[in-house]
C-alpha cells in the first residue's frame, strides 16, 4: 500500500472517529483501530490526533473547493454558477451535520485553533472563485463586495440546518435575488 493510500485510510478513520466521538474524546487508539492499523503504524503517517484532524480538514476543504469550482464551471448562466458553487460549500457543512449531529459544531467551528487558518484559506479561495465568476459576467460592478455578500448569506444559512431543504431553497432564492439586482445596477449608457 502506498503512503498516500495509508494516509487516506487514516483520514477516513479519523472522520469516522471524530464524527462518532468528537475530536476531544477520540484517541490515537481509536484512529488506529478504525484504520485497521497498529498505533505505531499510524504514528508513521500522522504526528498526533491534531495532525490527523488538520489533514482531514484540509482534505475536506480541498474537496469542497474542487466541487465548487467544478459545479460553477458546469452551469451556463451566472445564477446557476453562483448557486452551484455555494451549494457545494453548503453541502460540506450539511454532510458533517448529517453524519454527526452531536459533534458537528465542534468539527466545524471556525474558532478551532487547529483549523482556523485552513478555513480562512478556504474562505479566501471561495471568495476569489465567486468574485471571478461575478466579474466575468458583470465587469461594471464591485464583484468582491458581492462575493462577500454571497458568502455571508451562505454562512448565515449554515447556522441552522435543522431542516436540510430549507437552507438550499433559501440559498437558491437569495442568489437569484442578488443576481437579478445586479442587472438593475448596470449603467444604461
Amino acid at each position: 500500500m502506498l503512503d498516500d493510500e495509508r494516509v487516506g485510510k487514516i483520514l477516513d478513520a479519523a472522520y469516522v472517529c471524530f464524527t462518532r466521538h468528537g475530536v476531544r474524546r477520540t484517541t490515537m487508539d481509536d484512529l488506529a483501530q478504525q484504520a485497521g492499523m497498529s498505533r505505531p503504524a499510524v504514528y508513521q503517517y500522522v504526528r498526533n490526533k491534531e495532525d490527523a484532524f488538520r489533514r482531514l480538514v484540509r482534505r475536506m476543504l480541498d474537496e469542497a473547493l474542487t466541487a465548487s469550482r467544478r459545479a460553477a464551471a458546469g452551469k451556463p448562466d451566472l445564477t446557476g454558477q453562483l448557486t452551484a458553487a455555494l451549494e457545494a460549500k453548503l453541502d460540506l457543512v450539511m454532510t458533517v451535520w448529517r453524519d454527526s449531529p452531536a459533534h458537528a459544531a465542534e468539527l466545524l467551528s471556525i474558532d478551532a485553533r487547529a483549523s482556523a487558518d485552513l478555513i480562512t484559506e478556504y474562505d479566501e479561495a471561495m471568495y476569489d472563485l465567486l468574485a471571478e465568476t461575478l466579474g466575468q459576467a458583470h465587469p461594471d460592478i464591485d464583484s468582491r463586495e458581492v462575493a462577500e455578500l454571497l458568502l455571508a448569506l451562505t454562512r448565515g444559512l449554515e447556522a441552522d440546518l435543522s431542516a436540510p431543504e430549507t437552507p438550499l431553497r433559501r440559498l437558491r432564492q437569495g442568489v437569484a435575488l442578488i443576481v437579478a439586482g445586479l442587472d438593475t445596477l448596470k449603467d444604461p449608457s
